[in-house]
């Protein structure tokens, strides 16, 4: 790789251990919320990934990712991904996206799903813009309050994401054929803001991890239970996230029909 980044497929019990490591590093969280290195070796075992990112001989990055079944037919679901906090804003992220598709497709598996926080506006721009993935699905609370700090003490809620590995959406947007706006395109009956205060200190330190998230007031837990009424509505008449645009005011998320794409 040009970055002097190596990825490949991890399959020893010292590797799964280094990516606990890395888990624990990024997440935060306390020794009871980490995921075991057992979890790990199921996802080899039953044809599930974990790949790794290598710079020389140092674990920087990995994925993990489970098989799952829609009706009959195989996808993957991605469940953790991770950078260490020396790594990022180096395209390793993109690295392992790239190579789990290529591993998936080889595989004859065509649909990856993950899930993110909506309020991560960077994440979703990469999930939806730059890899050319859509979501339908908002999942109330999926892991349930957790002790990482990265959650806040609050409900996870999560958008469930769709990455279609060899439709043209996809791969005009992996090889950068999707044109840049700063609006939502003009078929997006409503989209979806969230302010620019979203990433403010102020705003997230009201939703700290030492808040009581169930009983507060937190402008944060507000803007959550806005979007997750708005999300919910729009998927429920069909709708799909196809774009993230920033605005005036901050970021959109631009909603389209399915059967628009």
């Amino acid at each position: 790789m040009a970055n002097g980044i190596i990825v490949r497929p991890l399959h020893s019990l010292e590797d799964f251990h280094r990516c606990v490591r890395i888990a624990r590093a990024v997440w935060g969280d306390s020794e009871l919320d980490t995921e075991p290195h057992v979890t790990y070796v199921i996802a080899d075992h039953t044809g599930g990934q974990v790949l790794g990112a290598f710079d020389g001989d140092t674990l920087v990055g990995f994925i993990k990712a489970f098989v799952g079944l829609h009706d009959h037919t195989p996808y993957l679901h991605s469940h953790m991904a991770a950078v260490l906090p020396s790594h990022r804003d180096h395209g390793i992220g993109r690295q392992l996206k790239l190579f789990q598709r290529e591993d998936a497709l080889r595989r004859g598996i065509r649909l990856i799903e993950w899930t993110f926080d909506p309020l991560e506006t960077k994440n979703a721009y990469f999930n939806i813009n730059r890899l050319g993935a859509i979501s339908r699905r908002y999942i109330p609370d999926f892991y349930g309050v957790t002790t990482s700090p990265l959650h806040r003490a609050m409900p996870t809620d999560r958008l469930l994401v769709e990455w279609h590995l060899d439709s043209p959406r996809v791969v005009s947007a992996l090889n950068g054929l999707t044109r840049e706006t700063h609006a939502c395109p003009a078929q997006v009956h409503l989209p979806i803001p969230l302010p620019d205060s979203v990433a403010s200190p102020s705003l997230a330190q009201s939703a700290s991890p030492q808040a009581n998230a169930a009983s507060s007031d937190s402008p944060l837990l507000d803007l959550q239970s806005r979007i997750r009424s708005e999300f919910t509505h729009w998927f429920a008449k069909g709708y799909a996230v196809t774009a993230v645009r920033v605005s005036p005011t901050g970021v959109d998320y631009c909603l389209s029909p399915y059967s628009d794409f």
